[in-house]
């Protein structure tokens, strides 16, 4: 589906890709407000992130208010959960892996809010819900930069690898899989 928004060829330039990285997420995590058990099911979930952040898992960030109704684009009750790139991976495995009944919508934070994040970037683990997108803002001047102390995500100053780091571990995983017959290859430029 080409919505005239996306690029008709992805870009390929690592520097370009690289800077254009998301670098934090919001989790959100969906209950049914009148339904006992899966709000339960919703904090308990909540809590255990929060003890698996304290303990190093991962960095996410649950907001502290819980919305036991339908609030801004969500039909129904929930919660958000920031995280940066740096522990996106973890979180969402994790979530994958001990969601039990709940339904989490997953986008990215970037100055693109409605179209692009909520839209057309997000993903569900679970079943989806429909968003009411008319609460959101269009585009926001600047990255919508959550817990810049933490010095994570948007708000690092150091790269998780250099350009020229990258580029070896890129040649050294092609050459590792030359030996892999199911592996592709990548094209030549």
């Amino acid at each position: 589906m080409n919505t005239g928004m996306l690029p008709k060829k992805p870009p390929t330039d690592l520097k370009t890709v690289l800077d254009s990285e998301i670098k934090e997420w919001h989790f959100h995590i969906y209950f049914h407000q009148g339904n006992a058990e899966e709000h339960h099911a919703a904090l308990e979930l909540r809590d255990a992130v929060l003890r698996l952040r304290r303990d190093g898992a991962f960095i996410a960030v649950p907001l502290f208010r819980v919305n036991t109704d339908p609030i801004g684009p969500h039909p129904v009750g929930s919660y958000e959960i920031w995280v940066p790139s740096e522990t996106f991976s973890s979180v969402f495995s994790y979530l994958c892996m001990n969601r039990g009944p709940l339904s989490v919508l997953v986008h990215p934070l970037t100055r693109d809010e409605v179209i692009r994040d909520h839209e057309l970037r997000r993903a569900w683990i679970g079943p989806s819900f429909p968003l009411d997108l008319t609460k959101l803002p269009i585009r926001s001047e600047e990255v919508p930069l959550q817990y810049p102390s933490l010095k994570v995500g948007y708000s690092s100053k150091v790269p998780f690898m250099s350009l020229e780091d990258r580029a070896a571990l890129g040649a050294n995983v092609e050459k590792v899989l030359l030996k892999e017959k199911d592996a592709a290859r990548a094209p030549i430029p």
